[in-house]
C-alpha cells in the first residue's frame, strides 16, 4: 500500500513539473536608462583630522583624505563633533558637481 502511494504521488509530481505555465506575449521590454546621480568629493586638507556632516550623514575625514558625496544641491554641509552639527561650511551647490572641494577653501 505504502508503494503504490508512493508511486502515485511521484507519477503526480512528475506530471505537475511537466506543467508549462502560459507565457505572457505583453511583456513590456521598454527599459528606461537613468543618468547615474552625481557626486563630488570633500577634501580634507586641513592639516588635521576632521568630522563633518555632509548634508546626509556624518563622516570623519583623516587629514589628506576624502569623501563622496551625492550633489543634492540646497544640502548644507557643516563642521561636526560628537553626531552632531557644529559651523556651517557651505551649501553644495550645482557648480561643485563632479569636481573636488578642499575643506581649507571654507575654514
Amino acid at each position: 500500500m505504502k508503494a503504490l502511494f508512493l508511486t502515485l504521488s511521484l507519477a503526480a509530481s512528475v506530471s505537475l513539473m511537466s506543467f508549462v505555465a502560459p507565457t505572457n506575449n505583453n511583456v513590456n521590454t521598454d527599459t528606461e536608462i537613468s543618468a547615474p546621480k552625481a557626486s563630488f568629493k570633500i577634501k580634507n586638507d586641513t592639516g588635521s583630522k576632521l568630522s563633518i556632516y555632509t548634508g546626509s550623514g556624518y563622516v570623519t575625514l583623516n587629514n589628506g583624505s576624502s569623501t563622496s558625496v551625492s550633489c543634492n544641491t540646497g544640502k548644507k554641509v557643516y563642521t561636526a563633533s560628537k553626531g552632531t552639527k557644529d559651523d556651517f561650511l557651505f551649501k553644495i551647490e550645482s557648480s561643485m558637481c563632479g569636481k573636488t572641494v578642499n575643506l581649507s577653501d571654507y575654514m
